[in-house]
């Protein structure tokens, strides 16, 4: 399976999504980010966390298998050279909207959308974080 994100500052959120992923299969990739795809994506003050301590943290997960930070803008190239079997999004996005999904479906594979845990949002959490700091 495979799966990407930023990942920048890990929640309970993020932990029960890579766990449901996990048990869809035999082994769980997640595509990280780079920092500068982050910035492109999220704006000039994220990622909060650089790329290879997400990874590091990442990989000490019992639900992931292994990283893979990418550069670019949106994950279709790592999908295309990884070519999963299952490629695993949140149900917050709309199965037209799900980048790879053509690679993965023409390779004969499946798109699962895993629903979130409610009340998770590294974009919330860093805004939190700064209205409480000023």
């Amino acid at each position: 399976m495979f799966t990407n994100g930023v990942f920048d500052l890990l929640h309970p959120g993020h932990v029960r999504y890579l766990q449901d992923a996990r048990r869809l299969g035999d082994a769980l990739i997640v595509g990280i980010n780079s920092d500068r795809s982050v910035r492109v994506n999220k704006g000039p003050d994220r990622p909060i966390t650089p790329a290879d301590e997400r990874a590091e943290v990442l990989l000490a997960l019992a639900s992931v298998d292994a990283v893979a930070v990418f550069d670019e803008e949106t994950p279709d190239a790592i999908i295309k050279r990884v070519q999963p079997d299952v490629l695993v999004k949140g149900a917050d996005w709309g199965p037209d909207d799900i980048i790879g999904r053509d690679t993965v479906e023409a390779l004969g594979g499946r798109v699962v959308r895993v629903e979130l845990a409610p009340g998770y949002s590294t974009t919330d959490l860093v805004g939190k974080v700064r209205r409480s700091s000023k």
